[in-house]
């Protein structure tokens, strides 16, 4: 049980999970480009000890591995999940109530305690300016926070019992900011903090806000838990650390005691800025637009503070074993909010939002002879209604049928789909709706399209195993390569516009469809490369699912509608970059180059493969 960010680096230093880098290293791209490299390896956390224009030191990689996730939390992680099990059903607690008294023991620590005087983060007043700015990809707008732990309290209803935790990058230098005066915050209204932001807009005040940097490790994992209705951040911060989340208010601004940093200020009504460009965790960046920011006030420093980060961009990254980790804590909390459906899984491989596997039940057929979806599309239309589940832009959902089923197998779920997928009848589209804010396949900023595959029944159909032949020397397509069972990539011309990928794409299915449209089949990807999407599952999932938009690149074989109702006997998803994607991440090369020198023998990296 951590008290501090630094007692958590000494036990993982002292378990073998920790290196330091002695070394002078630049916040300019040198320091995220060391991380992904030893994310990649598989590699221990770090401490940067020498952090170029800063005092502070940083560190990064903490959840770099499910293992020394697990082993962070490994004194309280299992009461966590009892309590959180126990809040989904508390019948259970009154079925057995002696067996759930130390899960009573572990709640108490939930609850946070005030304090005031003696507050060591409060000790030193410093800038924005004196933080480690790191900058972590070659186009992004400036240095960014990104483990902030951003604390606002409702205005209507003022107090830390009624406040909400969560974890929104920050901008801290670059664009049109004013250095040391300003960060840019990038949220949405509907979350939580704004929410704050709104009640606060009506009243005519700014909002309070202050981010808490570094703290207890559980502190971090709070801010972005998926929490069940009536849980707060703020409790659960202190069960998950085993120790009451302390705090104080300093000028009216909420401070955890706990921080290595906290920053205070002001968010104003209708005041905005360009944030952005940012390398996102799709693997791409977000662009500029305008987002709230906040007026700095006072950021302070604990005596040697360390500044938390970690790099985002292609998964995996460090954040998918956040994930990872939500995920088994949570349990079965999605059963709990969504009765029939017995698993969801956000694909990381595919940048988490756009793409859903999810397992549910069929209790709708009435004859044994009438297999086909029917639950399954009221299970679908709950998932994609609830929240971050909503930004998905294609479900895949199935029922069990005979035997068990693991959407975290990928191939093997996907093989099941499309062995029972009937085109004519199991494709549903949402059009003219939210996506992810991040996503940039849509017509414009949040905006896009959904499409759920929802199969069941017995088997249609045998997949190819190798490219049919309908699909091999057609004019103007080319390197017709096999993905997985079932689904074949095709390399097509350079997208232009959608006027010309209509036309393209009917000359491709007319030419399919002159050749015998294989039943086989059920799946092609138009792409910019078929070498590069079909050589893993990870890079099919990635390019497919993250470059297009199911309503504008959708197309099939033999396509036609009937009582409004879309079908085909082949789907085409042109998967192609087109001139409205962000671009994607790409690293600098002479900083890979430059941070060779920590890897060598000798330096602080020795014996890390990259």
């Amino acid at each position: 049980m951590y008290r501090s960010l630094e007692e958590c680096i000494a036990d993982l230093e002292e378990n073998g999970h920790l290196v330091r880098i002695r070394e002078e290293v630049d916040p300019y791209l040198e320091m995220a480009a060391i991380h992904l490299k030893v994310y990649e390896a598989g590699g221990p956390a770090l401490l940067f000890e020498n952090v170029k224009g800063s005092k502070f030191r940083a560190a990064s990689n903490l959840f770099g591995t499910m293992e020394r996730s697990k082993f962070i939390f490994r004194h309280t992680l299992d009461a966590v999940q009892k309590v959180i099990k126990l809040r989904n059903d508390p019948v259970k607690a009154f079925k057995k109530p002696l067996a759930h008294i130390p899960n009573g023991f572990a709640a108490l620590k939930a609850l946070p305690l005030k304090r005031t005087g003696g507050l060591p983060v409060t000790e030193h007043e410093v800038n924005i300016s004196d933080l480690p700015l790191i900058h972590h990809w070659p186009m992004d707008g400036g240095a960014f926070m990104t483990l902030p732990q951003v604390y606002t309290e409702d205005p209507d209803k003022p107090g830390i019992m009624n406040s909400n935790l969560g974890m929104y990058r920050a901008q801290m230098n670059g664009n049109e900011y004013e250095l040391d005066q300003e960060i840019g915050m990038h949220y949405q209204i509907h979350r939580g903090i704004g929410i704050h932001q709104d009640k606060a807009n009506k009243r005519g005040e700014p909002l309070k806000a202050s981010i808490f940097v570094g703290g207890p490790p559980a502190h971090t994992l709070a801010s972005i838990m998926p929490l069940p209705e009536g849980m707060s951040e703020i409790t659960f911060a202190g069960l998950l650390a085993g120790r009451r989340f302390r705090y104080s208010y300093v000028d009216g601004y909420c401070i955890s005691n706990d921080a290595d940093f906290v920053i205070t200020g002001d968010i104003y009504p209708d005041e905005v800025k360009p944030e952005g460009p940012f390398g996102d965790h799709l693997g791409y960046y977000s662009l500029t637009h305008n987002f709230p920011l906040m007026r700095v006030k006072k950021v302070y420093a604990k005596p040697n503070a360390i500044w938390p980060f970690t790099v985002v961009g292609r998964p995996p990254q460090e954040d998918t074993s956040f994930g990872a980790l939500i995920h088994e804590m949570t349990g079965d909390a999605i059963r709990q909010d969504i009765p029939g459906v017995k698993e969801v899984h956000a694909v990381d491989a595919a940048g988490v939002h756009p793409l859903l596997f999810a397992i549910g039940s069929e209790r709708y057929t009435p004859f044994e002879e009438v297999k086909q979806p029917s639950e399954l599309l009221t299970l679908a239309n709950r998932i994609l209604g609830t929240g971050q589940l909503s930004l998905a832009k294609y479900l895949f959902i199935t029922a069990e049928d005979m035997r068990p089923l693991d959407t975290n197998q990928e191939v093997d779920f996907l093989t099941y789909i499309l062995e029972r997928i009937d085109l004519r009848r199991d494709l549903h589209f949402h059009t003219n709706t939210t996506i992810d804010t991040l996503d940039y396949t849509g017509p414009g900023l949040n905006s896009g399209s959904k499409v759920v595959f929802a199969a069941y029944g017995d088997k249609k159909r045998e997949l190819c195993r190798e490219v049919p032949d309908a699909l091999k020397e057609i004019r103007g397509f080319e390197n017709a390569r096999l993905v997985m069972p079932g689904i074949v990539s095709i390399q097509g011309p350079a997208f232009v516009d959608y006027e010309k990928a209509e036309q393209e794409l009917q000359g491709l299915s007319k030419a399919i469809a002159e050749k015998g449209a294989p039943d086989s089949c059920p799946m092609i990807i138009l792409c910019d490369d078929s070498t590069f999407l079909s050589a893993t599952i990870k890079n099919f999932l990635w390019a497919t699912f993250t470059r297009s938009n199911p309503s504008h690149d959708m197309y099939g074989v033999n396509s036609f509608y009937e009582h409004k109702h879309w079908s085909c006997d082949n789907v085409i998803i042109d998967a192609r970059i087109k001139p409205h994607h962000a671009p994607p991440l790409i690293p600098d090369p002479t900083v890979e180059k430059n941070i060779e020198r920590l890897f060598v023998k000798g330096a602080s990296l020795e014996g890390i493969e990259i």
